[in-house]
This record gives C-alpha cells, structure tokens and sequence, in this order.
C-alpha cells in the first residue's frame, strides 16, 4: 500500500530548520528573509537579516519604511534552491535568521538613531554579521557606529548616485549628510573607503575616492574592483547598497532616483566581484526601496538580491 501523499510544508519562517532551504510555495507561508526562521537567540548564529522600517530622515519622497516588508516579500521566490552565480545553497553552510525588525516609537524621532544602534550592538556583539534592510540611507550612520564599537575604524564601500557628504551641524536626522559625519567621527577611514555609481555634485568628498557611474563604461567592471581592492587594503568593511545607485530602469521605487546609474547586472557583478578582492567583509545594508514607486516589485527584487548576494559571500568565505 503507498504511503499517503505529504503536502509540501509551509511556514519555514517559524518551524524550519536552521540549516537549509525551504521548500514551501514561492506564494504562500509566513515571509521572512528567504524564508530564514524568526528568531532573536543568536547562539550559534552565522549571520542575521534586519529590517530598519525608517524613512524619517529622506529628503525628497518618502516611503522606504515599507522597504523591508517588500525585501523580504521578493526573497521568497530565491529560497530552496542553489543561487546563482555562487551554484550552492548560502544556507547550508550558514546559519542564518531573520531577527525581525528594529523597534522605536516613531513619535519620537530624535530617539530613533540611538535604538537603531543600540539594538544593532547586540547583534553584533554576538559575533553574527549584521545584514541590515533599509529604511533609508540614514540608518547606515548609527549602524556604522554599532560596528566601530567592535572592529573599530573600517573602511566604507558605498553603491550610491549620492555622496551623502553634505554639511551637519552635529545633531541632523539627514539621509544625505550621514558620510560626512561619520568621517568626522572616526566610523570610517576617507583614505581607504570608495563610493561607486556616483552621479550628483557635493560641497565636499571628504577625502573618498568617488567612481562616477560614467567611469564604468571607461573601465569596467574589472577596473572599479581593482580599484576596490587598492583603495579598502585589509581594512575591515562595511558595505552600503542605496537601491538609487541603479538606473531608474532598473530601481524606480526609491524615493531620489538619478537617471544615467548603473544596471542590475553591473551592480551585480560587482559585488559578485568583492568575493575575488579579498576584502574583510565585516557588515552590510541594502538601503532606501521605496514600495510605493515600484512597478510589479522590481527594485524590491533587486533590493532583496543584494543582500542575497552578501549572504552568498559570506557562505563563499566560510566554505573556502
């Protein structure tokens, strides 16, 4: 007599193993980050998914705090099988949750920065890496000074149209001044950190090496990664994607969109490429999708993609 038909399973978010993919429908079940199992217990943890549903600080459209909820609603459609262009499953060498959300009482806004860091501390201080989804670009600023407090002055990798160096007074809940303050404040090392896609004009560069979205076509892809690698050293890292560094083709739901960026596949391929530098990959964040621009989830795509890709880096070095 056969066996009963089993159903496929569902809810991986909260009864899956942590090792693994899933295998429920691309359609159904609890949507966390690729399907990663909710939870805040961080032993034994590789890496943690964590959104940052803030969009206080933009300075044109708003909308990026609905950002994660669309990240993680894209992500469904890459779990349960190898990912491609690594061809092996992050999740079977990696232990990885998603932690949830950052909490704050939005009513209080100048009380934002500190929680978002104090609560990114925590999960740093475990030893996870912290793979951070935006919220807008100035998250990137308290979760910079969580990171310090561990490795100490990193490097900064910064996919942007935007340099974000415009002048603060100290105490601006800015997404476009963020860079400048935390080169002021040590966070990163101007010498060693790179921005790429560059396509609008600063007051100042605060001493970082820009890579105008332009400059890819001179050089390619092969030439902004030597320039990576020659610029960060074997400083520790900290990578930010702002979604905006892409074309508007390829990323309308973002709330400052630049025409003339880069396009999926060249951000890809860069960041493919990061795996090939060498580089100490010590945190990240995908930044500033904005849900109410996008058209049939593509920059939520592209949005969950990249931090895919970080997972699939880590898995990458932790293999070899």
């Amino acid at each position: 007599m056969n066996d009963p038909i089993r159903p496929r399973p569902t809810d991986n978010a909260f009864l899956g193993d942590l090792r693994g993919g899933s295998h429920e429908p691309t359609y159904g079940g609890a949507l966390s980050f690729m399907r990663r199992r909710y939870s805040r217990d961080l032993a034994g943890i590789d890496a943690v998914v964590w959104g940052i549903p803030f969009d206080t600080a933009v300075s044109n459209r708003p909308g990026c705090r609905f950002g994660p909820q669309a990240i993680r609603r894209a992500s469904a459609i890459f779990d349960g099988d190898p990912q491609h262009p690594f061809g092996f499953d992050p999740f079977e060498t990696l232990a990885v949750v998603d932690y949830g959300d950052c909490a704050f009482d939005y009513g209080k806004p100048a009380d934002i920065p500190g929680q978002i860091e104090a609560q990114a501390a925590e999960i740093v201080a475990s030893g996870a890496q912290l793979v951070s989804l935006g919220g807008d670009h100035f998250a990137t600023y308290p979760l910079l000074k969580a990171h310090a407090a561990r490795y100490g002055q990193m490097a900064l990798i910064q996919f942007d149209a935007h340099q974000d160096t415009w002048p603060d007074d100290g105490d601006r809940i800015d997404h476009g001044t963020f860079v400048g303050r935390a080169v002021r404040e040590g966070l990163i090392d101007p010498s060693h950190s790179i921005q790429v896609g560059i396509r609008t004009v600063a007051p100042e560069d605060c001493g970082i090496e820009l890579v105008s979205a332009e400059a890819l076509d001179a050089i390619g892809v092969a030439g902004v990664l030597d320039r990576i690698r020659n610029r960060v050293g074997d400083h520790p890292v900290y990578c930010t994607f702002d979604i905006d560094c892409l074309d508007p083709a390829f990323a309308p739901g973002t709330g400052t969109p630049v025409a003339g960026g880069l396009s999926s596949r060249e951000a890809l391929a860069l960041l493919r490429g990061l795996g090939t530098t060498g580089i100490d990959l010590v945190g990240a964040d995908v930044v500033e999708v904005a849900p109410p621009y996008d058209h049939a989830d593509i920059t939520a795509i592209a949005g969950a993609t990249v931090a895919m890709f970080y997972l699939g880096l880590l898995a990458e070095r932790r293999r070899s």
